[in-house]
């Protein structure tokens, strides 16, 4: 069965992971079809020449959970599959395998997967200007081998551990300074719900995975991690994202 479509699944906050798979699609040479998990995504029928791309970011060397929440909506049923890690430069670690079993347990084959480099979400200048041009062109060439793997092709091996590396969630959280003007552009586009309408300038912390959207979209600029934490993980992203990393593709 040759692919006709292709279904562009992606969660990104800060636009990094989008851009990823943008690149990707343009050398798809074939329909695609955007579906943005990082908003409520309902149940996504499959017609017989489609197949799905599963473009995901890692925080922490996991991909979010609620993006997964969102991916297990749509049933493989057989259909081939794309998983894509997205990560900021210092490792994927099981991301990328996480993204695969996803996907598999939904009933897909995954014939392809990637790693690929974007800009780091929470301290912006680590791989600033990701994905860059070189990057687009192997995220073309990738598609295009996927295209050309498609008959015929069988399940793809990716690195990774399982059980995956343990959650460490953040003790810190985005929130508002004296600025806000509780606009509740945050709260409208947080993709987790976890500023609420009524006060946008608090955040629910059990809910929130630091994805910075908030931080980025807030009209007044006064949403923001705390310096402590914002200086001890620029720090640790000093040491452990240095260097220029290249995707890692397995086809």
């Amino acid at each position: 069965m040759n692919i006709n479509r292709w279904i562009l699944a992606h969660f990104s906050p800060t636009g990094g992971t989008k851009k990823v798979a943008d690149a990707i699609a343009k050398g798809l040479g074939t329909e695609v079809v955007d579906l943005d998990l990082s908003r409520e995504t309902a149940e996504f029928s499959l017609m017989t020449e489609d197949a799905l791309m599963a473009v995901l970011p890692v925080y922490a060397g996991r991909v979010p959970s609620i993006a997964l929440e969102r991916l297990s909506a749509i049933k493989g049923e057989g259909h081939k599959a794309v998983a894509v890690a997205v990560y900021g430069n210092r490792e994927f670690d099981d991301g990328l395998l996480e993204t695969k079993d996803a996907l598999e347990a939904q009933g897909f084959t995954v014939i392809a997967a990637a790693a690929f480099i974007a800009e780091h979400s929470i301290v912006r200048s680590v791989a600033a200007g990701r994905p860059d041009e070189e990057d687009e062109k192997i995220a073309r060439q990738f598609a295009a081998d996927i295209m050309a793997k498609q008959e015929g092709s069988a399940p793809v091996q990716v690195p990774g551990n399982r059980p995956y590396v343990e959650p460490h969630p953040s003790a810190y959280h985005p929130a508002a300074g004296d600025a806000c003007v509780a606009c509740g552009v945050c709260a409208a586009n947080c993709p987790v719900g976890a500023i609420p309408f009524g006060d946008p300038g608090s955040t629910d912390n059990e809910r929130c995975i630091n994805c910075l959207r908030c931080v980025q979209i807030c009209p007044m600029q006064c949403r923001a991690l705390p310096m402590p934490f914002l200086n001890w993980i620029t720090n640790m992203l000093a040491e452990k994202a240095a260097g220029y990393k290249k995707p890692a593709i397995f086809l």
